[in-house]
């Protein structure tokens, strides 16, 4: 005889009895597929040399762990959805950890190419998997406050990666980076497999193969535009072509899934006011800190001459603040004071605040005030993305748990290309305005190379200066935007959601009137 729901401990109503320690595990397998983003920069200098590697070689070797990642984001969160969370996160892991080893013995290029895509795949199905097992494990009275530890998880890898690079080949060879990945990997398997409940669709739904194989190819096609155009110019015909194709097959994705019964993706969440106002603002979180990260680690080092590490370490307050914020349940205290919306504008505001802040005080040549942007940023952060996720996640049926992650993951990836190339862009022009003759350099130490004498090199590094500050400036306005808009959004889907609930209940209050009325004048028992 099966158990009711309340005496079942996987369904208990604080959630899973093991939820913290699962949370821990699973923040742990995806903090060492966060920092596989950016560790491998710091390792270029010795891939070069020990693996005789050209610039196109190193290119590939980060993107292609990038790219797969990206491209697959929906598609893992479908397969966890059907054949199970706990299995795919056991999957991930797996691949995850034998792509490092590969990685971290690999003789050539190539291997290494290999390898880090291979990599991207398990990154992929770990990534989403995780998000939807968050969602499994805890109720809704903790479910903002996991989110908020999971996304604060994010935020250290994407900062933490340079400074453990930089310390493990300080210490070690460059193969290092990849083989540290496999006693966590090892202990990961383990603990899910003792530990994670598991949990799928019970619907009995057919795979959509056609769905998963068009959002692949345009995911990938649009992200790799994304990551070329700095490169070969966002007018070049390589980077069109791929931004081309990639919104075509999207579109042709988006057409498939709304024919077929049983879409991986139903787009009819798009109508649901609180999912678009969420994923307006995961798109513009991302844009804001990704963005400005690349405007700020050439800010420190071209501007300021700080070396790679000094430079990742002076930018780390930021992740130190949202580590410091979201650990204490600031994000769900205020959710649950103020509302999502509230919330999502306050954070939003904040992140605007501190990007203009390092603009406009961070330019004299200081660290200072560029440390005050960077909090300011923290707090921002930490207040918006925990409640974006859980809005996003909220917005979309438990048993898609999956897919929602993996909705959410991409608005971050396509958040990320995006906050790059806009800012990146608007760098450029501002500077190529202020320095005609640089135009035809390819970045600023070209340019500072191609300078005749100290006067001209001075002079295009205030231009480059000025270029940083306009740019910051654009993304603080659009990340404001953005944040007034999302929070709007989520307010009217809000207010609907409250109208609708009073509107069903009225039927219900006036039919119960009616019994009264009668009972009231029947015979008594």
């Amino acid at each position: 005889m099966t158990a009711p729901a309340a005496q079942r401990p996987d369904l208990a109503p604080q959630g899973h009895p093991q939820r913290w320690l699962i949370l821990g595990v699973i923040c742990l397998a995806q903090l060492t597929v966060l920092l596989d983003n950016t560790v491998l920069n710091v390792a270029i200098p010795s891939l070069t040399a020990e693996l005789d590697a050209s610039t196109s070689d190193v290119q590939w070797m980060i993107n292609a762990y990038s790219l797969v990642q990206a491209g697959l984001l929906l598609t893992a969160g479908s397969s966890a959805d059907r054949y199970g969370r706990k299995k795919m996160l056991i999957v991930g892991l797996a691949l995850f950890g034998v792509g490092s080893l590969v990685a971290g013995l690999s003789q050539s290029s190539g291997q290494l190419i290999a390898a880090r895509a291979g990599m991207g795949v398990g990154g992929a199905l770990l990534l989403t998997t995780t998000l939807a097992v968050v969602v499994q494990i805890f109720d809704e009275t903790e479910r903002v406050k996991a989110i908020g530890i999971w996304s604060t998880v994010a935020s250290l890898g994407f900062a933490a990666g340079p400074l453990f690079g930089g310390f493990v080949l300080d210490h070690f060879w460059w193969g290092a980076i990849f083989l540290i990945n496999i006693p966590v990997a090892l202990i990961g398997l383990v603990a899910v497999a003792r530990l994670v409940p598991e949990s799928k669709n019970g619907q009995g739904e057919r795979p959509d193969l056609l769905g998963a194989l068009l959002s692949t190819i345009g995911m990938t096609a649009v992200v790799f535009a994304i990551i070329s155009g700095p490169e070969h110019g966002w007018a070049s015909g390589q980077v069109l072509l791929t931004a081309s194709l990639g919104v075509a097959v999207l579109a042709g994705f988006v057409l498939w899934e709304l024919r077929i019964p049983y879409p991986m993706l139903d787009m009819h969440f798009f109508r649901n006011q609180k999912f678009v106002g969420a994923v307006a603002g995961a798109i513009l979180v991302a844009f804001g800190m990704t963005g400005s990260l690349f405007l700020l680690t050439q800010h420190l080092q071209f501007v300021l001459g700080y070396g790679p590490l000094e430079a990742g370490l002076r930018t780390a307050p930021m992740a130190l603040t949202v580590v410091v914020l979201n650990l204490s349940g600031m994000g769900a205290r205020l959710v649950r004071k103020l509302g999502t919306p509230v919330v999502i504008a306050a954070g939003m505001s904040c992140l605007a605040a501190g990007l203009a802040a390092i603009a406009v005080l961070g330019g004299g040549g200081g660290y200072g005030g560029m440390l005050f942007g960077l909090v300011v940023m923290g707090v921002g952060i930490a207040m918006a993305m925990p409640a974006m996720a859980n809005a996003i996640m909220s917005g979309i049926p438990p048993e898609k748990a999956g897919v929602g992650a993996g909705v959410n993951g991409m608005l971050a990836e396509f958040g990320n290309g995006l906050g790059v190339a806009v800012l990146g862009a608007v760098l450029n022009a501002r500077f190529a305005a202020l320095v005609p003759a640089a135009v035809g350099a390819a970045s600023l130490p070209a340019a500072l190379a191609a300078a005749d004498g100290p006067a001209a090199r001075e002079e295009i590094k205030e231009a480059f200066a000025s270029g940083l500050e306009v740019s910051q400036l654009a993304g603080a306005v659009a990340v404001l935007a953005g944040g007034l808009l999302a929070a709007f959004l989520l307010r009217r889907a809000e207010r609907a959601e409250a109208h609708a609930a009073g509107a069903a209940k009225a039927p219900v209050a006036e039919t119960a009137k009616a019994g009264d009325g009668a009972d009231s004048t029947g015979p008594a028992a």
